[in-house]
């Protein structure tokens, strides 16, 4: 049968019947909330690239855990900025760095402790250099010995599993990074500590605001030759089974809105949990739009989270998290 014994337009004609046959739904669990960890006290540094994201001190970032929690959003991933950097990034696994300060310190507040805590690992924040691992002088310049790498990854993996992370998120791109976190986190008796691999993150131009909130620009070069040539999608789907493979217990795909098509191939290829980092640049470039009055906020801002539900996004890594917590809370009570 066709029109117009069919019409579409019958379960669109009223707010019910749209949520009665509703495919996607996002809700405040779904969402994960990123910190940007400083040293200090009382600390709360704006990032004027990302209206509304502070640097936040330790105490301050256990107030911001806190209204998290209140909120219903799932957890955090934090994000550290050492007092100081070296070459090799030593503040990344120091028992009393950054981010192992705010773990301890969340574990420690009642609200905040029920959130899931994700520790990031990278050194891209501490090493001076601003690179995500041991730069050596190479045949035609500086490159990033991978292998020598790990050891440091490994190292921050586990500091920060016995500070109280609940979960080990490794950004670097890395060749067998997971395979070397899983031993090191297994030998130090954090065999139940699960991996979020950052299993296809791209070079991506949406990065930009980051690297000032982490205070992380490479100080020469580039990332092309680690992090993935935004051009391939299989390339995307080997990097996850190799992941797999080695241990990874969920992944996570980095940017979302530009990789929709990445989030939906993987999500129909492999079984295991995935969440989507609606990045910086996503929420800036938003952002910027909304001060203009181009897009209406409310409506953009849920429209793109469901957007990567939608592909296959099981959790969303956003910056809008709170204000998407707070609108969903206020269409639930309507």
């Amino acid at each position: 049968m066709a029109f117009p014994e069919i019409r579409m337009r019958r379960l669109r004609r009223s707010d019910s019947l749209r949520a009665l046959v509703r495919e996607t739904t996002l809700d405040a669990g779904d969402l994960i909330y990123p910190l940007f960890i400083c040293p200090g006290k009382g600390v709360r540094n704006p990032v004027s690239s990302m209206p509304g994201v502070f640097n936040l001190s330790v105490d301050e970032a256990v107030k911001e855990a806190e209204e998290v929690a209140a909120l219903g959003i799932g957890g955090l991933l934090l994000f550290g900025l050492p007092e100081s950097k070296d070459e090799r990034g030593t503040g990344a696994w120091e028992q009393d760095g950054i981010v192992q300060r705010a773990l301890r310190a969340l574990r420690d507040s009642a609200s905040a402790s029920k959130l899931v805590l994700i520790g990031d690992v990278c050194l891209c924040e501490y090493t001076s250099h601003g690179h995500c691992g041991i730069v050596v002088q190479g045949r035609s310049g500086f490159e990033i010995d991978n292998d020598s790498t790990l050891e440091l990854l490994a190292r921050t993996a586990v500091s920060q599993a016995r500070a109280g992370a609940d979960i080990i998120a490794p950004s670097d791109m890395m060749d067998g990074r997971v395979a070397a976190i899983r031993r090191g986190l297994d030998a130090d008796g954090f065999s139940i500590t699960p991996i979020l691999s950052y299993a296809s993150k791209f070079a991506s131009a949406f990065y930009g605001p980051f690297r000032e909130a982490a205070d992380s620009a490479p100080q020469f070069g580039d990332r092309r030759s680690y992090q993935m040539d935004g051009a391939n999608l299989r390339e995307a789907m080997r990097e996850i089974e190799l992941d797999m493979g080695e241990g990874a217990d969920m992944i996570l795909m980095k940017p979302a809105m530009p990789y929709l098509d990445v989030i939906r191939a993987a999500r129909d290829r492999f079984a295991l949990p995935m969440g989507a980092y609606q990045v910086s640049g996503e929420y800036s470039m938003l952002q910027a739009a909304f001060e203009k009055g181009w897009l209406e906020r409310d409506r953009a801002t849920l429209e793109s989270l469901v957007s990567m539900r939608r592909a296959g996004a099981d959790f969303i890594v956003t910056y809008f998290a709170k204000e998407a917590a707070r609108l969903l809370r206020e269409q639930a009570s309507r």
